[in-house]
């Protein structure tokens, strides 16, 4: 009895409730492991009171996606739309970072809920009351892919698997053969100090990396919109090279 009135009630489930729970799970075990029933044992609850709240595992997923994109900062309301986008997609970085799971069920959505709608609906919103144009922001967020997320796919990336351990007489003598062969890369790949435990490339610094591509675009954008670049324009001057080329 002394047991019982010390725990006391257990909170009522909500929808809320059970998607910070699986998100917390998450967190811990991977979205691998993660399902309706290890999420009810987490909540002790029996499975089934969890399909009052979401329909299935997908349903869970969607909702899980909406409380990532609930952590994102908006951007400050006295921003420039280059500095607000770029701390909006910095704090979308940050966001994914502290939910390692949370790329790959970005990744896996065939369907926007209504918070990511309002999400990407914002994020265009300050290109355009930034004054770009609706011609340059759509070709804006093509660029932008993954990154409007905080992510990409990088060239480089480590494999899953980890390398296996190496003495530094072997690695340099693979380093030797693989000159021979691939010698741009390998002048790449050593040209610069490399961080350990990087997941951009063997050893580079993700953040470095991720920072100088974005300001790359945006320097790009903010280029195109000083000059009132239009996509026809581009499509024109395109066909006019080609059309000189041919005719030589």
């Amino acid at each position: 009895m002394t047991d019982t009135l010390q725990a006391g009630p257990r909170p009522r489930l909500n929808r809320a409730r059970v998607l910070e729970a699986a998100v917390a799970l998450a967190d811990e075990i991977g979205i691998e492991s993660l399902s309706m029933r290890r999420l009810a044992q987490e909540l002790g609850v029996v499975p089934m009171a969890l399909y009052k709240h979401v329909a299935n595992k997908e349903e869970l997923l969607d909702g899980m996606v909406d409380v990532i994109v609930g952590e994102i900062d908006p951007p400050a309301a006295d921003a420039d739309w280059k500095s607000g986008v770029r701390s909006r997609i910095l704090s979308a970085r940050h966001t994914l970072q502290r939910h390692a799971w949370a790329r790959r069920a970005i990744e896996t959505r065939t369907a926007m809920t209504p918070r990511v709608l309002d999400y990407m609906d914002s994020f265009v919103g300050v290109f355009l009351t930034g004054g770009l144009s609706l011609d340059l922001t759509h070709h804006a967020m093509h660029a932008l892919g993954g990154r409007v997320w905080g992510f990409t796919q990088e060239l480089f990336e480590d494999p899953a698997a980890p390398a296996p351990a190496v003495s530094d007489a072997d690695r340099a003598e693979m380093l030797r053969q693989a000159a021979q062969r691939y010698p741009n890369v390998v002048a790449i790949a050593t040209s610069v100090t490399h961080d350990e435990g990087s997941v951009v490339g063997h050893g580079c610094d993700d953040q470095f990396e991720f920072e100088f591509a974005l300001d790359l675009l945006l320097d790009g954008f903010e280029r195109l919109h000083a000059r009132g670049w239009t996509s026809r324009g581009a499509k024109t001057q395109q066909s006019n090279t080609e059309a000189a080329k041919t005719a030589r």
